[in-house]
């Protein structure tokens, strides 16, 4: 059958098609499509179990389960949540899987909505676990059905990296026959599972062992394609994922050019799946002089072929400026180290050129995050700058740092800003807020909680509560807003300095008020700024009027 679909629904309709029981992830750009491509599956046709999670960890944890009762799982994120996830990652290669269990990453070249730009591929090296990288829809798809298999196989979590590009764009797949849901077949020796040092020293015998056979399957995977007959032997060009495409659209001017010096056009080794063919990349460079790496994300495949001592081999990518290091490649980007000549557009003279209005990111029109930093703004003013700090999360709430805002001073990872605030009030600053948003509390504020109370340090916490998880598209919370409070009494957090407060403009004076009589507080104290998101109440008024449909 035939589809048009992105690249995060093609890997979704591989998983589906590969047996798939449960999904479980935590939504983030550009992964979130994943999910709810299986979200809407499961709410039509009641299959498979897919739930949006606490967080990463909680996630794969889940997954786990799922794969030791004999079950395939899919657990999806984006690069950075692989962060929150790497405890049970890197020791998932020490279980025994059972049910094929797949961890779908999309990373973010470009950091079009992320803070940094890493790259999942060191996570599966650190860890040992093969990783398939695809470059089209099609390979999405058929990657991830091979991935299960793979899992099973080998015993192993098997890692299938998605990037920007590839997660967002449309294209036609052709799928095939689906395979049937296993049936319950728990693990039987539970020694595989449990990793006490005993079992773990074994275990991590055996996982050396595989990855050596990992290699061997790498060399001889078909999308580990060497094209050496014909071509010039002194040029080597390594492509991955989709460096490729970027290189197959220049290759016709690239033989073009090389034809006319009287050359064939260079070898190449497109790499799909890791580890790194070793041998492969071996006879590639066996009479090369020059070798240029196209990869997208950070220079991994380039690191690991530079040694600390010199090569008789020039090495041309990211780590020698030849490519751009930051932002993602393009066809056009990677000429000049291909040898070709820059793509010129269409000149415009000055009198021509439109200068478009910059046009940043905004907190939408009635966000409820508006009045609450009015109400942060006037509580902190009464404070010297040197004597305050307001420390924020990630979450649309981030556009806080903006004008007309202009609130928080920090963004730097879920669930950071309580315990900076921590840090930030031991070190003698009297006004130290954290912003967190109800989500974003619920996946890593918890365990910060905990401390704010063990510590007591003198600190406001502000939960900024919509409702929703309404930056990556307005998904439900792991838990309803009538949680918050209970959790906070539970966790050890004094009944007479939590408030829940409606966020509206007529009340921004009255919140700045208590604000400032918590601030003032010399402990933990919890302000819940409560107004759903109403881009979450258009949401959920179209698809209750479609159901009712």
């Amino acid at each position: 059958m035939r589809k048009i679909v992105l690249g995060d629904e093609a890997l979704a309709e591989g998983a589906l098609d590969a047996g798939l029981f449960a999904c479980y992830g935590y939504p983030g750009t550009p992964s979130t499509e994943i999910m709810e491509y299986l979200i809407g599956k499961a709410e039509r046709e009641g299959t498979p179990v897919a739930r949006w999670c606490v967080n990463e960890k909680t996630a794969l944890e889940g997954a786990l389960g799922t794969s030791f009762a004999g079950r395939r799982a899919l657990v999806t994120m984006k690069h950075v949540g692989l962060n929150v996830a790497a405890d049970p990652f890197i020791n998932g290669a020490l279980l025994g899987i059972k049910g094929g269990l797949v961890v779908a990453v999309a990373d973010d070249p470009g950091m079009h909505s992320s803070q940094n730009e890493q790259d999942s591929r060191f996570y599966a090296d650190f860890a040992l676990l093969p990783c398939f990288e695809p470059r089209s829809q099609q390979e999405a798809y058929d990657m991830t059905r091979e991935a299960f298999a793979l899992s099973e196989e080998r015993h192993l979590p098997v890692l299938v990296r998605l990037c920007t590009r590839l997660s967002h764009a449309r294209a036609v797949i052709e799928t095939a026959a689906p395979v049937p849901k296993a049936p319950l077949d728990r693990v039987k020796d539970a020694t595989e599972w449990m990793l006490l040092p005993a079992f773990a020293r074994r275990n991590y015998a055996a996982l050396i062992e595989k990855n050596a056979a990992l290699l061997e399957w790498a060399r001889h995977h078909g999308t580990n394609k060497l094209e050496i007959e014909g071509r010039d032997l002194s040029f080597a060009v390594i492509t991955a994922g989709l460096g490729g495409n970027y290189y197959e659209e220049n290759f016709a001017e690239l033989a073009k050019a090389a034809s006319e010096r009287g050359t064939p056009p260079p070898a190449r080794l497109h790499i799909g799946v890791y580890p790194l063919p070793d041998e492969s990349v071996r006879k590639l460079c066996a009479g090369a002089k020059k070798l240029l790496v196209i990869e997208e994300g950070q220079p991994f495949i380039e690191a690991k072929l530079r040694g600390i001592l010199p090569s008789a081999v020039e090495i041309d990518g990211k780590l020698n400026g030849r490519l751009p290091r930051t932002g993602e490649l393009d066809p056009d980007n990677v000429r000049p180290a291909l040898g070709l000549p820059p793509v010129r557009g269409v000149e415009l003279s000055e009198t021509a050129k439109i200068r478009l209005p910059a046009r940043p990111p905004q907190l939408c029109k009635g966000c409820p995050h508006a009045d609450s930093y009015a109400a942060i703004n006037a509580a902190v003013d009464g404070y010297p700058p040197a004597e305050r700090a307001v420390l924020s999360d990630i979450g649309c709430y981030s556009l806080g740092a903006s004008p007309p805002y202009s609130a928080i001073e920090s963004i730097v990872c879920m669930g950071a800003s309580i315990s900076m605030a921590r840090g930030a009030a031991e070190a003698g600053i009297k006004a130290a807020l954290a912003v967190i948003g109800d989500s974003t509390f619920l996946h890593s504020g918890i365990t910060a909680i905990v401390d704010a109370v063990s510590s007591n340090a003198a600190r406001t916490v502000v939960i900024l509560d919509n409702s929703t998880v309404a930056m990556t598209g307005c998904q439900e919370t792991a838990l309803p807003s009538s949680k918050l409070v209970p959790i906070l009494l539970g966790l050890g957090v004094e009944k007479e300095h939590i408030a829940e407060l409606e966020t509206t403009p007529k009340n921004i004076e009255a919140n700045a008020a208590r604000l400032v009589s918590e601030i003032e507080y010399r402990g933990l104290s919890v302000i819940i700024f409560k107004r759903e998101c109403l881009e979450s109440v258009r949401i959920r008024r179209k698809r209750d009027k479609a159901r009712q449909d």
